[in-house]
């Protein structure tokens, strides 16, 4: 599953889920386009890999920004060739009686709405070319309801559904596109989801979300990369328009 000058272009790139992706397909030959809204946090990840990286600093929800982001990596490399549609915020917990108009705004510009656009514009691209593989950051929250986290549970419910149609767009010209659904993952966004569920009482807020794991346990960040890597490999060749529990048995049980 050699990605040897292949050009991947991955958004959220300076989270957890990014870096350990950006560092999987880079340690298999790829060229890098990292995206995140801090550059500067770009570039201690880029200081970690070896091989041809362009940095961006984008906001995914600005339409300009993902047209310049596209154009910054075709200009640099002339190709998409994987795009890993990566960036995502849980925003502020409140159940829906409480919760703001602004917060949920907030998670549907970057989850929803910014991963709309990456599609619109990084499939332009692909149609082009008439190769590509898209490989979105959905989330088990996308298959199941939470209590408090109704704005991040719509955007990734919506983010599976969008997949499927990009999926059926996309097919014609040889671009793939699936989804992973990954449950709780060993990163600082899980760090704000146990202080966002339980403030000041993080540490049994981490055993009770692990115990709900059939695997007793968060995943690895890296687990989550080696999924999207395959996903993005000519070995899943024929799977398209699928979205991908990564959860430790949790979709085995309804307990």
């Amino acid at each position: 599953m050699s990605f040897e000058n292949k050009v991947v272009l991955i958004t959220g790139a300076a989270g957890g889920i990014g870096i350990a992706a950006a560092k999987k397909f880079a340690a298999s030959g790829a060229h890098l386009a990292l995206v995140d809204l801090s550059k500067e946090a770009l570039e201690k990840v880029s200081a970690e890999i070896d091989g041809k990286v362009l940095l961006i600093g984008a906001d995914v929800s600005n339409e300009e920004d993902v047209e310049n982001y596209v154009q910054k990596t075709l200009d640099e490399f002339g190709k998409i060739d994987v795009f890993v549609n990566n960036a995502g915020i849980n925003g502020d917990f409140a159940n829906i009686v409480d919760q703001t108009v602004e917060n949920y705004k907030k998670v549907m510009d970057v989850n929803l709405i910014g991963a709309f656009l990456g599609l619109k514009h990084v499939m332009k691209t692909m149609i082009e070319q008439k190769s590509g593989v898209i490989v979105n950051t959905a989330s088990n929250g996308g298959l199941l309801g939470a209590p408090g986290m109704s704005a991040y549970v719509a955007s990734k419910h919506a983010l599976i559904g969008l997949s499927k149609t990009a999926a059926l767009e996309a097919a014609p010209y040889n671009i793939r596109v699936n989804a992973v659904a990954p449950s709780g993952v060993d990163t600082a966004m899980m760090r704000s989801i146990e202080t966002n569920s339980a403030k000041g009482h993080e540490k049994e807020a981490r055993e009770a979300f692990e115990a709900a794991v059939p695997l007793k346990r968060y995943a690895t960040a890296d687990e989550i990369a080696n999924l999207m890597y395959f996903l993005a490999s000519d070995e899943a060749s024929f799977i398209t328009g699928s979205y991908y529990r990564i959860d430790g048995g949790g979709g085995a049980t309804s307990v």
